[in-house]
């Protein structure tokens, strides 16, 4: 074990919770104003957040990976007018993780928003708050459950991503080899013990959100019967 690798890991746990964090930021106002609005275009938005749910990852990573190359799209607009480059690094797979676990971020949030009784909201308005006090002291109090298990399923979804991020990222150690590929690799090269290493730290760790996840569902349902 002295000469086992564990950037992978560390790798796999910052960009879960770098995209969980970002997630949090995009998530709530996307779940709030499909909660909230009358717009008849809503469904277009709605079908494209849950999109990625459907799609393969390597067909998501394709295309994403022409939209943020140097030669095509957003990636030539930021190479020529900003140098940056987001295929084949750390902030590339950020972007592409953000939106292949968007929708585990904004669908728990979006129904438990939908089903925040109105009640609530009007003796907020009664005491002359905003909506944007009573969206965020009020409403996202009221389902924080929901918001924990958004941002919690989507680490969980992001630790276990293959295709898509070996797509957009490619496998350079220390920079975009996440523990995924990391097992991949491994088994390649018949390295088992390596590669039980990964898979047992990253099942562990899946487990255990997963029940977190799982006790979160519990308390929301005694919160909001």
């Amino acid at each position: 074990m002295s000469d086992f690798d564990w950037a992978p890991l560390w790798l796999t746990f910052k960009l879960a919770l770098t995209t969980a964090c970002f997630l949090l930021i995009i998530g709530v106002p996307i779940a709030g104003w499909l909660a909230h609005s009358k717009n008849r275009a809503k469904f277009l938005v709605e079908t494209l957040v849950t999109l990625p749910l459907f799609l393969p990852p390597s067909v998501l990573g394709f295309y994403l990976l022409l939209l943020l190359s140097p030669q095509h799209g957003i990636g030539a607009f930021l190479a020529e007018y900003f140098d940056i480059t987001l295929v084949f690094s750390f902030p590339g797979l950020v972007v592409g993780s953000i939106i292949s676990s968007m929708p585990f971020m904004v669908n728990p949030l979006y129904a438990a928003l939908s089903q925040f009784p109105t009640g609530l909201k009007e003796v907020s308005y009664g005491f002359g708050k905003s909506k944007l006090y009573t969206f965020f002291r009020i409403e996202l109090m009221g389902v924080k459950p929901a918001l924990l298990t958004g941002g919690l399923m989507a680490f969980a979804h992001t630790i276990g991503e293959f295709g898509l991020v070996m797509m957009i990222g490619g496998n350079i150690p220390g920079k975009t080899r996440v523990a995924s590929i990391a097992i991949y690799d491994q088994v390649e090269l018949l390295n088992y013990a390596d590669a039980h290493v990964y898979a047992g730290v990253l099942c562990a760790v899946s487990f255990s959100v997963v029940l977190l996840i799982h006790l979160l569902r519990r308390q929301s349902l005694k919160v909001l019967p």
